[in-house]
């Protein structure tokens, strides 16, 4: 805990509920919700402090996991936490036509998600003044003038002008420490252990430009790789791994015939708070049929395995 080690996690989140209703007053909240850990722990928070004032907003940007929004709504739903949800996605994926820079990809998705969250306030017929956000202590420190890594949506890559005051309550906490805190708010172990997931989505997964085919193959190798992981019951072992589409051909064979087509990596690693990583090593039986089951359901004419650790590599390619 950055602002204060020697606090615990209950005086923390006291803390936390305390200071939001004194500044938050009647006053109205948005929240965009991702389905991740950290904005969903916002939520429960901004939840605890302020009830119905908290509207929160699930923007389907086009670059999510397979059938996640789905699963975002049946989950606040079941936690009893309103929720206004918004297709953009193919608003995200116009604006995206042509990028292949990444930090500029970060940039055009977190002015877009504004521009969406401004749009969908408006049409709700509210007066909405604050904004909540589910940044956490990685993404300051990433993001960090000239010391910059890659800037995150929810701290560099926003416009200057949001036209809301934020709220981010989880901002002094590592992952390790968001997962503690959900728990002790009684969220259950099927979200708190999940993935990490960017806030551009699979739009930093997605090497150089983002076309409907590399954003097909991201969401199906994806999906694969979790749930492989999860029947070999390595998924509460390793901390994060995720596929990646690289923007780089190469040549193979499918159903006897040549196959040029793009090359997927593998990325599995071990951390506690994401400042350091080291790649996990999957057993060579498991990660031979992970391999198999994604050339022969994406079509992709190769997989390769990042064994780099964090530092020098990041946990993401972008």
């Amino acid at each position: 805990m950055k602002s204060n080690p020697n606090m615990s996690l209950n005086q923390y989140l006291e803390k936390q509920i305390q200071e939001i209703r004194a500044e938050v007053g009647d006053k109205k909240v948005l929240l965009g919700i991702s389905g991740g850990v950290d904005s969903t722990v916002v939520a429960k928070i901004l939840h605890l402090a302020i009830k119905d004032q908290l509207t929160c907003l699930f923007i389907n940007n086009g670059l999510l996991r397979l059938n996640e929004e789905k699963l975002v709504l049946e989950r606040f739903e079941k936690y009893g936490i309103k929720v206004d949800y918004l297709d953009a996605s193919k608003t995200f994926l116009d604006s995206l036509k042509g990028v292949t820079n990444p930090e500029e990809k970060r940039k055009i998705i977190g002015k877009v998600f504004i521009d969406c969250f401004k749009a969908k306030a408006k049409s709700l017929g509210k007066e909405y003044q604050y904004l909540a956000q589910g940044t956490i202590y990685t993404d300051v420190l990433e993001s960090k003038g000239d010391k910059l890594i890659k800037s995150h949506h929810n701290v560099g890559g926003l416009p200057e002008e949001l036209g809301f005051k934020l709220i981010e309550p989880v901002r002094e906490l590592y992952k390790d420490e968001v997962r503690a805190l959900g728990k002790r708010m009684g969220l259950d172990n099927e979200l708190l252990l999940r993935q990490p997931f960017p806030g551009p989505g699979l739009g930093v997964r997605v090497m150089g430009e983002i076309t409907e085919e590399k954003l097909k193959m991201a969401k199906i190798s994806d999906a694969i790789f979790r749930e492989e992981i999860k029947k070999a019951k390595l998924d509460k072992v390793i901390w994060q791994y995720f596929t990646v589409v690289l923007d780089t051909k190469s040549t193979g064979v499918a159903d006897g015939k040549r196959n040029y087509n793009y090359v997927i990596a593998l990325r599995s690693v071990v951390s506690t708070d994401a400042q350091k990583t080291e790649a996990y090593p999957i057993p060579y039986a498991i990660l031979n049929k992970i391999v198999e089951r994604i050339v022969l359901e994406t079509k992709c004419s190769r997989v390769v395995y990042d064994i780099s650790s964090k530092p020098p590599g990041t946990i993401e390619w972008e």
